[in-house]
């Protein structure tokens, strides 16, 4: 990806007749990695992965000097250890991430309550409320990396745009440790030097449908009309990836007040053909849930399976249980018959992923069947006192586990 100027080279900058929406793009940097270097120092300018260990599933982070040698998040842990054997291996620990992260959070917060949440390590922030007090965006965004650095400890890159797609693109150019500036009169000239794989939704398959029609910049796909793309990409990526390459996003920033799900997914490294791994990423994110679940004293009524193929086309089915629960065993029999009916896109998935939703407290007084037994979840339980002790990596379903002959890994 083409690299842009940092803010204190940019020559325009955000001035107070800007009619525009400043949003802010905050981005932990290999946030998972940047935690466990807090904890282990010592490990400092070494090469360090975060994710499952003796090659199974995929890497959750990686440390620049890790990246160096090629290795990225989603990839096959076995792949990782191929590009860079020195590198030091740290299972996941999410209860770590997640009070850390509560920390970094806790910053943003004290800038706007425009605050929206988007994973353990990113946010969107609109501060038009906030220049009066804290100054120009710019300004803001200097406060935010300065605060989190001193109180929390981890590097935070940021972005800033005239929306969420811009400011997200912006706060990846400015890695690492960054901040970088795209004022709304400049977002076309940015985009344009880009190339098209920088938009979301251009995979290594989209990418190459538009090579072949001498499509490889952002500002060729923005100057193509969008019915020949719709002949390239089909209705539904042609629309999305046009009004992206001209900088169109409408969506505000959207502060969550109340969890209202629970939920996982993931974005693959190479798209999934093979239905056996894909069966094997779900049930992963099944028990990630059904942890969170526990973990927070909920259980849900409605469970949800989102997939997205590699043209973006994505598709949600759902279903409602009889009674809420904070099982796998019962979230995973759902998920299973609902990806059974769902066929393979053409391309593989290039997303999956599984929410729990119509949550309720655990002591809200739920009446259990005539034929149920309170003592079926001792054994998922059990498992959360295990990995509480010995780690996140320490205990795992045995059909989790790659058989060597395979050649194939769980996903994260």
């Amino acid at each position: 990806m083409s690299r842009a100027p940092r803010a204190d080279a940019a020559r325009r900058s955000w001035g107070e007749d800007d009619s525009a929406t400043p949003i802010l793009h905050v981005d932990m940097d290999a946030f998972f990695a940047s935690v466990e270097l807090l904890e282990h120092p010592e490990l400092a300018g070494r090469p360090v992965i975060v994710g499952g260990r003796d090659g199974r599933g995929v890497v959750s982070a990686a440390s620049y000097e890790a990246r160096a040698f090629g290795v990225a998040s989603a990839m096959p842990m076995n792949e990782a250890m191929r590009r860079c054997p020195q590198a030091v291996v740290l299972p996941v620990r999410h209860g770590l991430y997640s009070a850390v992260s509560r920390r970094v959070m806790s910053v943003l917060g004290e800038v706007t309550p425009l605050l929206e949440r988007v994973s353990v390590d990113e946010a969107f922030l609109d501060v038009s409320g906030a220049r009066r007090r804290m100054g120009a965006p710019v300004e803001i965004g200097q406060w935010i990396r300065r605060e989190v650095r001193s109180r929390v400890g981890v590097p935070a890159s940021v972005g800033v745009a005239a929306t969420k797609f811009v400011a997200k693109l912006a706060s990846a150019h400015a890695k690492p440790d960054g901040l970088l500036l795209v004022p709304a009169d400049a977002t076309q000239d940015f985009l344009n030097v880009l190339p098209v794989g920088a938009l979301w939704g251009v995979g290594d398959k989209s990418a190459q449908a538009l090579a072949r029609w001498g499509i490889t910049e952002v500002r060729q796909l923005a100057a193509t009309d969008v019915r020949r793309l719709e002949r390239i990409l089909g209705p539904a990526a042609a629309r999305h990836l046009h009004d992206l390459s001209h900088g169109i996003d409408p969506r505000p920033v959207t502060p969550l007040r109340e969890e209202k799900s629970i939920g996982t997914e993931s974005t693959f490294f190479d798209h999934l053909t093979d239905r056996e791994h894909a069966r094997r990423v779900l049930l992963d994110q099944v028990h990630q849930c059904a942890a969170r679940l526990r973990a927070g004293a909920l259980r849900g009524r409605v469970v949800v399976l989102k997939a997205r193929g590699a043209d973006f086309t994505t598709v949600t089915r759902s279903r409602t249980l009889s009674a809420p629960t904070d099982l796998a065993r019962d979230l995973f029999a759902v998920v299973e018959t609902l990806f059974e009916a769902l066929p393979t896109p053409g391309g593989g998935f290039r997303l999956l992923g599984v929410r729990v939703e119509g949550l309720s407290r655990a002591d809200d007084g739920v009446q259990l069947l005539l034929d149920d037994d309170p003592r079926r979840g001792a054994p998922e339980r059990a498992a959360d006192a295990v990995r509480r002790r010995w780690g996140e990596d320490s205990l795992a379903p045995a059909s989790l586990l790659t058989r060597p002959a395979s050649g194939r890994d769980p996903g994260d």
